[in-house]
């Protein structure tokens, strides 16, 4: 088994969608609209083949909140390079500097547009 994908609510998909491919580098898989229109679904990834992937969920008619994201972690090969790349874009820092934790991980947050974080983590 593994985590195929993590779904996290919006308000504005095309938003979260620019998002997640302009600071933290995904690319749009897919996009899918069910119930008449009413529900837009997509699915953003980091590769090509099978992947952890990220839904962003979005209702048209009412904004239904059916769960909370806390975080979304990301695996990146040089934290320092990411972290630069986010100050680039101008992205919103939850702190203002990389943390080491005690078995020499190294990890930052952001805000992400629905107010769930979004960690960018060098193992």
């Amino acid at each position: 088994m593994r985590l195929d994908h993590v779904g996290v609510m919006t308000k504005d998909i095309e938003k979260s969608i620019a998002f997640y491919e302009d600071i933290c580098g995904m690319t749009l898989k897919q996009k899918v609209t069910q119930n008449d229109g009413k529900r837009v679904l997509a699915f953003l990834g980091f590769q090509d083949g099978p992947e952890t992937e990220l839904e962003l969920i979005e209702h048209k008619d009412d904004f239904i909140i059916e769960g909370k994201v806390n975080h979304v972690a990301i695996a990146v090969e040089s934290v320092e390079d990411t972290f630069a790349h986010c100050q680039k874009k101008n992205a919103s820092f939850i702190e203002e500097e990389i943390k080491t934790l005690s078995n020499g991980y190294r990890l930052f947050f952001i805000d992400g547009p629905e107010g769930e974080k979004v960690e960018f983590f060098e193992r």
